[in-house]
This record gives C-alpha cells, sequence and structure tokens, in this order.
C-alpha cells in the first residue's frame, strides 16, 4: 500500500536558488526549456527559459559527453552544471554544464523568433500563435503583472473584510439591459450570458456585506476597436453600508495603492523588462462629469458634441488635462448622467438629471465603472417604470430588495485594459491571453 503524504520534493533548483550567497561551485541539476542555442566553436552558450526566468549555461568541449549539434530550440531538458558567478548573465549566475538529458524534442522548427528581445511580428500572427509567442519573455511579462493586479485585488480585499464569491455566467437576464447580450438556448429556454455579475453581488451585499468577484464577463457589442473586447475579466466589489459614492472611489484608490506596492516589491523584473514605472496613486483627482467637459473643451478648443456622455477623444483630453495640471495619471469623473447610467444606479437627490456614479480614467482611457446603487425597493420600481422595463427575470434581485437592503455601492475593473494601460500598449488584445472579438474565436 502506498500513501501520498504531500507535496513531494525534488531534486532540481531554480533560479532564485542559484543566485543565493553560498552557490557559486555548488553543483546543481535544472530544468528547463531550450530558449536560444549560441554556438561559438568550443563553446556554446544555451539559455534554458523558466517560470522564473532565463538560465545561462556553458557548454565546453569535453566537459560533457553529450553532442551539443543533437541539441534543439525548444526542447525540454534536465541538465547538471556548477553554479559560477556571472554578471552578464541574466541573472548574475551561469551553471557550467557537465551533463544534459533531453526529456522532449519538438516536432516541428518555431514559427515565430521567440528568443528575440523584442517578437517584432504582427499582433495577428502572435495571437495566431498565442501559446508560442507568450513564451517570448517580454510577452510574458504582461501577463505576470496582470497576475500581480489581481492578487493585489484579491489580497487587499481580503484584508478590508471582503468575502469572494463566483456567481453564473449564464443568466435570464443582463443586469445592463439593453441589445448588447449574448443569447443562447437553455435546454428550451431563453438564457443570456451574464454582461456582469452585478445583480448578483448586489443579492450578496445583504449576506456579506462586502463582496468581490474575479471573472469573465460577455458584451455583444458590434465594436472593432482597441479597447473593446467581446470577453474580458471584471474585478467587481460591492460593499455594504456606505456613506456615499466617494466609499467607492477610496476603496479603489486603497487597491491601487497596496496594487503598486505590490508590483514594485514582487514583479521588479517583469517591470524593469518592460520598462515601466508605476504611477502615482498617492491621490488621485476627482470631477464632475459636466465640469470635465467644461475643462477640456475650455482648455483644447474642443466643442461639446454629446452631453450626456464622454467620447473617447474626450476621454484622452481630460487624461491629459489632469496629468498637466496635477501630474495624475488617473481622475475619477463623477455625476455621470442618469439617462446614461443602469436602472439600479443611485440617482443624485440634488439633481436627479446626474448619478451619485464615478468612472476611473488611467491615461485617458475608461478601465473603471462604479458607483452607489439603489437600495430601497419602492425606489427600485419606480426607476424600473419610468425606464419602461418590466419585472420579468428581475422577479428574485427584487424579492432581495423587498426584505430589505443596507445602503451600498460598487464597481467593476476592466482587467486587460488596467493591464493595457499599465504596459503602455495601444491595443487591448496586447495584454488578453485569448481575445475574443468580432473576428476571434481560436485559438
Amino acid at each position: 500500500m502506498e500513501f501520498v503524504t504531500g507535496v513531494r520534493k525534488t531534486d532540481t533548483s531554480g533560479i532564485r536558488e542559484l543566485t543565493k550567497e553560498g552557490m557559486e561551485g555548488a553543483c546543481v541539476r535544472v530544468e528547463g526549456a531550450v530558449h536560444a542555442i549560441r554556438n561559438m566553436g568550443e563553446v556554446s552558450f544555451v539559455v534554458l527559459r523558466r517560470r522564473d526566468g532565463l538560465l545561462q549555461c556553458v557548454y565546453e568541449k569535453g566537459k560533457t559527453d553529450f553532442d551539443i549539434r543533437k541539441l534543439r530550440e525548444a526542447s525540454t531538458v534536465r541538465v547538471e552544471g556548477m553554479v559560477h558567478r556571472e554578471e552578464r548573465a541574466a541573472e548574475g549566475v551561469e551553471l557550467c554544464l557537465t551533463g544534459i538529458t533531453v526529456l522532449s524534442e519538438p516536432a516541428e522548427a518555431l514559427p515565430l523568433p521567440i528568443s528575440k528581445w523584442k517578437l517584432n511580428t504582427s499582433l495577428e500572427a502572435k495571437l495566431n500563435m498565442r501559446s508560442i509567442s507568450l513564451r517570448n519573455v517580454r510577452e510574458r511579462a504582461k501577463f505576470k503583472l496582470q497576475e500581480g493586479i489581481v492578487r493585489g485585488f484579491r489580497d487587499f480585499l481580503y484584508s478590508q473584510g471582503f468575502t469572494e464569491i463566483h456567481t453564473p455566467k449564464i443568466g435570464a437576464k443582463g443586469a445592463e439591459g439593453g441589445s448588447n447580450l449574448f443569447r443562447l438556448d437553455y435546454f428550451h429556454h431563453p438564457a443570456v450570458l451574464e454582461q456582469s455579475p452585478q445583480l448578483y453581488k448586489q443579492m450578496m451585499v445583504g449576506v456579506f456585506d462586502r463582496v468581490f468577484e474575479t471573472g469573465p464577463v460577455f458584451r455583444a457589442e458590434k465594436h472593432n476597436t482597441k479597447r473593446h473586447l467581446n470577453e474580458y475579466t471584471s474585478l467587481d466589489l460591492e460593499m455594504a453600508y456606505i456613506d456615499g459614492f466617494t466609499d467607492i472611489m477610496a476603496m479603489e484608490t486603497g487597491f491601487l495603492q497596496y496594487t503598486m506596492e505590490l508590483l514594485a516589491k514582487s514583479y521588479e523584473r517583469e517591470l524593469h523588462m518592460l520598462g515601466i514605472t508605476l504611477p502615482d496613486v498617492k491621490q488621485i483627482p476627482a470631477v464632475r462629469f459636466d465640469k470635465a467637459k467644461e475643462l477640456v473643451s475650455g482648455k483644447y478648443s474642443r466643442p461639446i458634441k454629446n452631453p450626456f456622455d464622454l467620447e473617447p477623444e474626450e476621454e484622452v483630453l481630460i487624461g491629459q488635462y489632469f496629468k498637466e495640471e496635477y501630474g495624475s495619471d488617473f481622475v475619477f469623473v463623477t455625476h455621470y448622467p442618469s439617462k446614461k447610467r443602469p436602472f439600479y444606479a443611485m440617482d443624485d437627490p440634488a439633481d436627479p438629471r446626474f448619478t451619485l456614479s464615478f468612472d476611473l480614467l488611467y491615461k485617458g482611457m475608461e478601465i473603471t465603472t462604479g458607483g452607489q446603487r439603489i437600495h430601497d425597493y419602492r425606489m427600485l420600481l419606480d426607476k424600473l417604470a419610468a425606464r419602461g422595463m418590466t419585472e420579468e427575470g428581475l422577479e428574485r434581485y427584487l424579492d432581495t430588495f423587498k426584505h430589505g437592503m443596507p445602503p451600498h455601492g460598487g464597481l467593476g475593473i476592466g482587467l486587460e485594459r488596467l493591464t493595457m494601460r499599465l504596459a503602455g500598449e495601444d491595443n487591448v488584445r496586447e495584454t488578453t491571453l485569448f481575445p475574443r472579438d468580432l473576428g476571434r474565436l481560436e485559438p
């Protein structure tokens, strides 16, 4: 009888271990993929790619009985050798090889030059060969940073007493309404892919007070722009017993502060690799929607065309204005018009034409939408009626409010957009693992 007693210790080392004090001259075993081979005659350099970075290995004739001419890029190997300090190497160490064991070999040559520092190929080619293009360490680094953002979101909200939830992605009715819904047949019943976990997270506020979720959302928008996707990852939170929607803005500011510190501490390699300077988030300015329009119209001589929404060009100019005037990459735009917000948005008691809501712009692009929600049952019914909406498909949601709900609000952050702006990319597909848009369902 055999028993499994936990994670098995291995006799292989990671790059971080090799860089520790006292490792000079140590004989170690390392596993990885052959990232590049540079044959210099008597000496060859073999670069291994591992989850923790690139390791330079030195092959010298006569030091091992392996024939270097048989080694191919993209092979996976187990190597043995002696640790040697070498400041010119990527991690400050290299491995003088004494043995190589090939674990697997590629059936074909690599279709992309992934060992290049910059993968200078078209976005289309990168997306078509996504699992290969991400073997390029700079391309991969974007998604390590994305990991850090999600990690920061989770860790910070746990520290603030939030409970993580997981809500359905198939529903009877979309949270936002409108026509941008993916409709499907659910065992002969009409259903939709959820545009947001909004209704569910509001319902759970009555249970846990503070909840959050990271998960996919679906928008059947027929946009083919650099900022839109039909499936993206939303970082959502909802919190009860708020004094106003500025409590939500303060919570997001806290998340950004925590996350930027985390990235600086734990993702220094990726930041350096991508040449990223983290934004200053000690404080974030806030401006009313109508005032923001007036400010950019006056400074940049741009006439106000749409009084009820921000056009992409206006978002860019608002971002530019607050960078120039206040040195901030971020700005909260508050009090959006009621007609442009969903039925559950709380109208401003001082002027019901506007809502107690906000967007957060980062370098001139909206990455967050949030605000205070209606928590009064009668007020919700009145808002639905005023919009000509019915209660069909919303019965269980409304039941929650019928039996009492605290003042609450929340937000949704577009993960891919936030990563895109942080990494300095101009297309959200660059920071989406497997994008889904008007023309792409594969890979």
